[in-house]
């Protein structure tokens, strides 16, 4: 990278500067430097001061340039200004600080819905200079306690409604001190007693300041460290170059905020350039369709199976708002991207994220959507697709997606960091095609792929094929254990009103699939069902379907 004049810019030299953080745990923990992968600043936009608080720039800047009366919130119960954000930010800051004895670098668990307290409490951990762990409202005990240990979580802010799991997991916590819980008066008592200012910590744009836990489906769960400058650099790379808000867009969405999709999504990329998001505690479609109407929302972050079920209840809710809708999470459809822009108008931005790399890498800005691909590396990104030894595969080759830029993959303290990160690449874990045009073509999660009598079979490609019978609603496709092919092609299926799951029915689907797509990878196997296990953010849990399978 080539800069010119003297100015030194956050993640150039490699060296840390001097962290900002009392409690070392983080950086202590950090995996070893030769183990993460290369970082790129070869976008202007992304070169960032050495010192950085990413809530002061996301927040702040505001009230000071003149916004401060702008909505920066909207929920079913209260609606906040930027101003009024700022001050209720400052005072839980100011508890965190003076009532709790928080020091920067302590970590902060977060337990909540998406609603405004959960957002000013975000805030104010970051600027006080401590580390978020935020948490989905569905987690039990037995995974919070994981967390809790794992990260040595010192501090909770959570919601009173989900105080019963936090209670328990607490008791098996030692390192955890406090505890305080607003919607019961308590966080709003300490809170009024405090003043509407505060100054950030001084923090360095390498401090850690989130810990992202994975939603792994087995083991010990993984927890992802970002800096000050990951959270403005997934802004302006994504958010800036591909999504383009304005800042008189309101965003509303599905993701809880304890995803980074959602982080992302319905804060973050709003509060960059100024403009509102819309909060629902229920986000579903049958919640998101009317809210969409009631709230004038312009941008959408939701997954494919929620733009699916709203398509076919969209006409009797006027959407004229919308002007951009995003989809991730998971596989989009080629007949859902169709009968979303047949029903609206609007082409859906299909993208690939994950946690490790805090938002979405690859997909490409509305002008440039290529149906049936996810799209093209978010500028300030490089990706390719490669073999087991990282090397690049010809066009149209199947093979590991890899990728780098400004964000990468950095477990807390874990060995697992050796199979994310390799030889300077981050490897998702998912299985790519680039074609000729350089789009990148999903094929599964590496996982995912059915080998059957010697045959390769990526089971999104099927549930793509069995999505255009007119009898199915939802599926999901794994692989079955088979004592002649090794494994099967299976698909789970939830059929729509007024047609019968019968013999009928499933070699029907079969012939389909067979017309369709390459005959061999026709499902041998059709289980209906009436719903699909599916993660708190709508993704289809193909792990449970593979657990049901080998059952």
């Amino acid at each position: 990278m080539s800069v010119t004049g003297t100015a030194t810019y956050s993640g150039m030299t490699g060296e840390f500067e001097p962290s900002a953080h009392l409690d070392t745990f983080a950086r202590d923990n950090l995996p070893p430097r030769d183990q993460w992968p290369l970082l790129t600043f070869d976008l202007p936009g992304l070169r960032y001061p050495l010192r950085m608080n990413c809530a002061t720039e996301l927040l702040d800047r505001h009230v000071e340039n003149g916004r401060g009366e702008h909505p920066a919130l909207i929920s079913p119960t209260e609606t906040l200004s930027y101003r009024e954000l700022a001050q209720r930010v400052n005072r839980i800051a100011n508890v965190l600080v003076n009532d709790l004895g928080m020091v920067p670098g302590n970590r902060v668990m977060l337990r909540s819905a998406n609603n405004p307290w959960m957002v000013a409490a975000y805030f104010a951990v970051l600027k006080a200079g401590g580390v978020v762990v935020a948490t989905m409202p569905l987690l039990r005990a037995k995974e919070l306690g994981q967390m809790l240990a794992k990260a040595r979580i010192t501090h909770a802010l959570c919601d009173a409604r989900l105080a019963d799991e936090m209670h328990k997991a607490a008791a098996e916590a030692p390192a955890l001190e406090k505890i305080v819980f607003w919607g019961n008066g308590e966080l709003e008592s300490l809170c009024a007693a405090q003043s509407d200012e505060f100054a950030p910590c001084d923090t360095a744009a390498d401090d850690v300041c989130l810990l992202g836990f994975t939603s792994g489906s087995t083991g010990e769960p993984k927890a992802t460290m970002h800096f000050h400058r990951d959270m403005m650099a997934i802004c302006d790379a994504y958010g800036m170059q591909v999504l383009k808000p304005l800042p008189t867009d309101r965003f509303i969405g599905s993701p809880p905020l304890a995803f980074t999709f959602g982080l992302g999504g319905l804060v973050f990329f709003p509060f960059r350039v100024g403009a509102t998001g819309i909060l629902l505690e229920r986000a579903g479609p049958d919640d998101l369709l009317p809210a969409i109407e009631k709230y004038k929302a312009t941008v959408t972050f939701t997954a494919p199976t929620a733009y699916r079920a709203m398509a076919a209840k969209a006409a009797q809710f006027d959407l004229s708002s919308l002007r951009r809708c995003v989809s991730a999470g998971e596989t989009l459809p080629a007949p859902t991207f169709e009968l979303w822009e047949k029903t609206t108008g609007i082409r859906l931005m299909d993208g690939i994220g994950a946690t490790e790399m805090l938002h979405i890498f690859v997909g490409a800005p509305q002008e440039k959507v290529k149906p049936g691909a996810t799209g093209i590396p978010v500028p300030g990104y490089e990706a390719m697709v490669v073999d087991a030894d990282c090397n690049e595969v010809p066009r149209g080759t199947p093979g590991r997606l890899a990728v780098r830029g400004p964000t990468g993959c950095r477990y807390l303290a874990d060995p697992r960091q050796a199979n994310y990160v390799q030889k300077g690449w981050n490897i998702t874990g998912d299985t790519y095609i680039q074609d000729e045009d350089g789009y990148f073509i999903y094929q599964a999660r590496n996982d995912d792929m059915i080998v059957a009598a010697g045959y390769n079979i990526a089971g999104p490609e099927v549930e793509v094929a069995l999505l255009t019978h007119p009898s199915v609603k939802e599926c999901g496709v794994v692989g079955s254990p088979d004592p002649e092919r090794g494994m099967v092609v299976k698909a789970y299926i939830v059929l729509k009103d007024g047609f019968a799951g019968d013999v009928v029915l499933i070699k029907e689907l079969q012939d389909h699939v067979k017309a369709t797509i390459a005959p061999y990878k026709y499902p041998r196997a059709i289980e209906f069902v009436t719903d699909l296990p599916r993660t708190e953010s709508g993704k289809l849990q193909r792990f449970a379907l593979r657990k049901m399978a080998a059952g």
